[in-house]
C-alpha cells in the first residue's frame, strides 16, 4: 500500500529531509540532525509538522453525548476554546488510543475536533459512527485529516514567534490547554497551546493549501519525528503502538500512568472495568528508568529484578540529549514500581544495571 505524503512532503523534500514509515505516511524524521533538533526545542524554538495525526469533526445536536460516551475524561467540563486529554478505551478498559480534544470557539459551525494518531483516523471516524449509530444519537462526524496540515511550534520562545507569524501579540499569552482562531500567512485555522515535547509550544491547524505558506511563517529550525521521540521521552510521555498497542502490548490508562485522563463519573466504554481497576489497583504499571552502565535500551528489551528474572519490558528507550544519560520506559508489576527500585536491561543479552526514576525525566 502506498504511504500517504503529508501536505508539506515536496517542501521537506526540497530541504533535504530523511524520511521514514510512520503510521503510513512518509514523515520526515530529521532535517539536521536528531540532536541539533532537540537542542533548539529545548534552548529556542523548533517546528514540526504533524500532519499525520488524524483530525476529526464531531457536531449536531448529540456531539456532547457522542463524544462523553467514548473518550475518558469528561468533555462537559470542557469550555468552548479549550482542550483537554482523554484516552479512547474498549469495553474491557483497553487504550485504543489517546488523544486531544477540543471544544471550538464559538465562531465554528462545528463543536468539537479530535486528534488521534497516525493511521488511526479511519478506524477512529468508523467507532464513532458505528456508536452513534447504535445509540440512535444525533451527530455528524467527518473525518477531515486529508484538508487539514498541523504544525507544532515548541520551545521556550515558540511564544514570541507565535506572536511574530501571527501579527498578534495577544496569542503569545493563550492560556495552556486553551484554542483560539488565528490568521497566518492569510490563512485562517486554529491556534492552540498544546504540544508534545515537555516545553512551552503551539499546534496549529489550518487548510492542507495554505500548509507551505503557514510552515514558512515560522522561521525556525524545522523538526522531525527522530527529535519528537527524544523530547516526549524526556518528558514522559506516551507513544501510541509503543507504550501501549490494543493488540500488541494492551494497557488500560492505570497502568499507562494517564489515570489522570479518567473520569470514572461519566459514562463511557470502558468505564466499569476502568472502575473497578481504580479500586484494586492495577497489577502493573508504567515505570521510567535510567542505566547506571553505558548502553542504551530500546524497545523490547527485556527489564529483570534484582535476582536476575524477567519482570517486564521496554517500551521506549533513548540516550536522552538534554540529560546525558540513557533512559527508559517499561510496564513492571507494581511492587517494583517505586522510584530507586534497582533493575537490570538486558542489552545484547547482558544485563545492564539501572534504577527506576520519577517521571518525568525532564521538566522545564
Amino acid at each position: 500500500m502506498a504511504l500517504r505524503t503529508p501536505p508539506l512532503g515536496a517542501a521537506h523534500e526540497d530541504r533535504g529531509a530523511k524520511t521514514t514509515e510512520f503510521g503510513g505516511w512518509e514523515m520526515p524524521v530529521e532535517f539536521d540532525s536528531i540532536r541539533t533538533e532537540h537542542e533548539s526545542v529545548r534552548e529556542g524554538v523548533g517546528k514540526f509538522d504533524v500532519s499525520h495525526m488524524g483530525e476529526i469533526v464531531v457536531s449536531g445536536p448529540d456531539a456532547d453525548e457522542l463524544m462523553n460516551r467514548l473518550t475518558s475524561n469528561d468533555v462537559r467540563t470542557v469550555d468552548a476554546g479549550t482542550a483537554q486529554y482523554a484516552a479512547i478505551t474498549d469495553a474491557d478498559g483497553v487504550i485504543l488510543d489517546d488523544t486531544m480534544l477540543y471544544r471550538l470557539p464559538e465562531s465554528h459551525s462545528d463543536e468539537f475536533l479530535f486528534v488521534p494518531n497516525a493511521g488511526n483516523d479511519v478506524a477512529m471516524e468508523e467507532r464513532w459512527e458505528s456508536h452513534r449509530d447504535e445509540w440512535d444519537l444525533d451527530a455528524t462526524v467527518e473525518n477531515r485529516t486529508e484538508e487539514y496540515a498541523m504544525i507544532a511550534v515548541q520551545g521556550p520562545d515558540s511564544a514570541d514567534l507565535v506572536a511574530e507569524a501571527t501579527g498578534d501579540d495577544a496569542l503569545a499569552e493563550l492560556p495552556n490547554f486553551a484554542a483560539t482562531d488565528a490568521t497566518i500567512a492569510g490563512s485562517e485555522g486554529l491556534l492552540a497551546r498544546t504540544g508534545y515535547t515537555g516545553e512551552d509550544g503551539f499546534e496549529v491547524i489550518f487548510p492542507s493549501a495554505d500548509a507551505e505558506a503557514v510552515w514558512e511563517a515560522f522561521d525556525c529550525q524545522p523538526c522531525g519525528l527522530g527529535a519528537r521521540d527524544t523530547l516526549r521521552m524526556e518528558a514522559g510521555l506516551l507513544l501510541a503502538g509503543q507504550d501501549f498497542d490494543s493488540e500488541e502490548n494492551p494497557r488500560n490508562p492505570y497502568e499507562a500512568g494517564i489515570s489522570f485522563a479518567v473520569d470514572t463519573d461519566t459514562e463511557f466504554v470502558g468505564r466499569d472495568a476502568l472502575a473497578a481497576v481504580e479500586e484494586s489497583g492495577p497489577d502493573e504499571r508504567l515505570v521510567g528508568f535510567e542505566l547506571d552502565e553505558r548502553a542504551v535500551p530500546r524497545h523490547g528489551y527485556d527489564i529483570q529484578n534484582g535476582d536476575g528474572e524477567t519482570i517486564g519490558t521496554v517500551t521506549s528507550g533513548t540516550m536522552a540529549p538534554t540529560l546525558g544519560v540513557p533512559i527508559g520506559l517499561g510496564y513492571v508489576p507494581a511492587d517494583h514500581a517505586d522510584p530507586g527500585t534497582e533493575i537490570g536491561i538486558v542489552v545484547r543479552g547482558e544485563a545492564k544495571d539501572a534504577h527506576i526514576t520519577a517521571l518525568p525525566f525532564y521538566e522545564r
